[in-house]
């Protein structure tokens, strides 16, 4: 009972604390809370996992240049704002790592950048026909036979299907990790065993308090990152790029739940497309990718501040 009543009371007292985000400084100016100090960028696969492959050109590579010229980008329009990378060189690390890298950062947001892959269309054409002999019947009634079968010549052609996705992830499906990991990840993203999924669930599976801290972080990151995808998709319009949309997750995105953070991921493009591809490898294209989410984390920054401004204005009329 106690133990309840003290978790009860640490959640209120959590939900006064996000109400009261701007508090008077001098009695006279309400303090202007930071709401973005630190971002975490993590630049999809490396080393031995290549991620997607086009004709010429590994995902790794094309998630690592553009990650690179958006901190340089973020560094340049949000010169207040930390910008830490998940990995600077081709190198592997975990989902688990580099969830452990972006909550050891205390990174206010979480960008995960990866190129998107579809598979190639199978073609097939009549060419002609040949004869083909089989049996029926066992010992003396085994007969011999023959029929003509058609003769078809295969070829692939890579799938025409481009343009931009951003990710979050569902919540509200208090099993969804174990069953991402049982049903088998999406070969594309990131991958963990769950082995180590169920280490990392019972570290707070008996805390009561921090069960109840963490619904309501939850929730508001869910939140402030559905709004951040759909900002970045919109961006991408803006520039002439194909938006296939901000889509929830079922599977196969841990990375974006193990982190105490909004977060999101961004498919930057098709690699198997052909033209796609080179655009995803071009400076002009990773430039472009860069610029755009640097303006979307803009927009969501003056709307976090605007939201806050907004709650301490209303806290200061009710005093």
């Amino acid at each position: 009972m106690m133990r309840s009543r003290y978790a009860a009371l640490v959640l209120l007292s959590f939900g006064a604390l996000l109400l009261s985000s701007f508090s008077l400084s001098n009695g006279s100016k309400p303090y202007q809370k930071q709401v973005l100090r630190r971002i975490v960028i993590d630049p999809g696969h490396g080393g031995h996992d290549n991620g997607a492959r086009g004709r010429y050109s590994n995902e790794k590579d094309i998630a690592l240049a553009v990650a690179l010229k958006l901190e340089q980008a973020l560094h340049d329009e949000l010169p207040d704002v930390d910008v830490v990378l998940t990995r600077r060189s081709d190198v592997y690390h975990s989902v688990v790592t580099k969830a452990s890298i972006a909550n050891q950062a205390k990174g206010d947001l979480f960008v995960c950048i990866h190129a998107n892959s579809a598979d190639p269309i199978t073609h097939k054409e009549l060419e002609g026909h040949k004869t083909e002999t089989y049996y029926k019947g066992k010992g003396k009634k085994r007969k011999k036979y023959t029929r003509r079968v058609p003769v078809y010549h295969y070829w692939h052609t890579p799938s025409p299907v481009k343009g931009t996705e951003t990710f979050i992830y569902g919540v509200g499906k208090t099993e969804q990790r174990k069953e991402a990991a049982s049903e088998g990840l999406d070969e594309s993203l990131d991958s963990i065993s769950l082995k180590e999924i169920k280490a990392l669930e019972e570290q707070d599976a008996n805390d009561p308090t921090k069960r109840m801290l963490a619904s309501v972080m939850t929730q508001q990151y869910f939140q402030r990152s559905a709004k951040l995808a759909l900002t970045i998709e919109n961006q991408f319009q803006q520039v002439g790029r194909i938006s296939r949309e901000a889509k929830q997750r079922q599977k196969g995105i841990w990375v974006l739940q193990a982190v105490s953070m909004p977060a999101v991921l961004v498919e930057t493009g098709f690699i198997s497309n052909p033209e796609e591809e080179d655009y995803l490898n071009s400076a002009t294209g990773q430039q472009e990718i860069a610029d755009v989410i640097t303006r979307s984390i803009k927009i969501y920054k003056s709307s976090l501040e605007k939201q806050l401004r907004s709650s301490g204005s209303n806290s200061t009329q009710q005093k």
